[in-house]
């Protein structure tokens, strides 16, 4: 497959890509299979330099699995915010050694920040999206200067805001341009479960106990069944997202209802 014709500039300090060339990939892998996307994107290099962002969740072992059979060194991110549940720090110990994963990076938030605007530890409490800034969104936005593009575990089926999002988009987070690939887009909740069941991946100890979506462990609530599955997440606030997937505005702020109240 001929890769997209792009020079990537480090000098430069324009935008990486464009919508176009967003929707230029869509149409290019439109209809291929997942693992032949990956192999062929990668193996192609037609993204330059790219990242996964992993949680180590509910579902997070599908993707690292696809991605351990095409490239295990590629670096996997993972936001090590001070404030997970024990079992996932384990099942990300686990998949990692499993797979055969050999680029983790565990981005922490920086110790002065917390020091000044969350010495007791409490802002979940009463400030979630000014805790996830501090502990996701700033130190992902410093991991994500030296990548392209990132690939992301995210799937229609997981909440309205997801539903209608394309494989291949711009992350407008910031003014960089960078490409956000979501492979598993189109998966069914029942595709994740047969791929698990295929491939003998280990579960997150989590699941079995009701939670289907699993983030920090004071934001973490379990769900009834039939309920939306991220609707564990910031039980009882008006927050769907971290922030990491959250447009900025033309000034560059997070549009209202997700400033954080420093």
């Amino acid at each position: 497959m001929r890769a997209i014709a792009r020079d990537i500039d480090r000098i430069d300090t324009g935008p990486r890509f464009s919508d176009d060339d967003a929707v230029r990939l869509n149409r290019m892998f439109r209809g291929q299979d997942t693992h032949e996307m990956l192999r062929n994107m990668i193996e192609d290099d037609m993204v330059g330099d790219l990242a996964t962002v992993s949680s180590f969740g509910a579902e997070s072992a599908v993707l690292l699995h696809l991605i351990s059979e095409v490239a295990p060194d590629l670096p996997v991110l993972f936001l090590d915010t001070g404030k997970h549940f024990d079992a996932t720090l384990a099942y990300r110990d686990e998949i990692v050694s499993k797979f055969g994963l050999t680029n983790l990076r565990n981005l922490t938030p920086d110790e002065q920040t917390l020091a000044a605007k969350d010495e007791t530890g409490l802002r979940w409490s009463y400030d979630p999206d000014g805790c996830c800034e501090i502990r996701k969104v700033i130190p992902l936005a410093g991991a994500l200067a030296d990548f392209d593009a990132t690939l992301t575990g995210r799937k229609a089926f997981q909440s309205a805001t997801r539903a209608n999002l394309p494989r291949f988009e711009v992350d407008i987070s910031d003014s960089q341009g960078r490409l956000k690939i979501n492979p598993l887009i189109d998966w069914t909740a029942d595709d994740i479960q047969a791929y698990f069941e295929e491939h003998d991946l280990p579960r997150h100890p989590l699941v079995e106990q009701g939670y289907p979506s699993i983030g920090c462990g004071p934001c973490t609530n379990k769900v009834a069944p039939g309920e939306d599955p991220r609707s564990g997440r910031w039980k009882g606030w008006d927050k769907t997202e971290c922030g990491i997937h959250t447009p900025v505005g033309e000034d560059g702020e997070l549009p209202p209802g997700f400033d954080p109240a420093f």
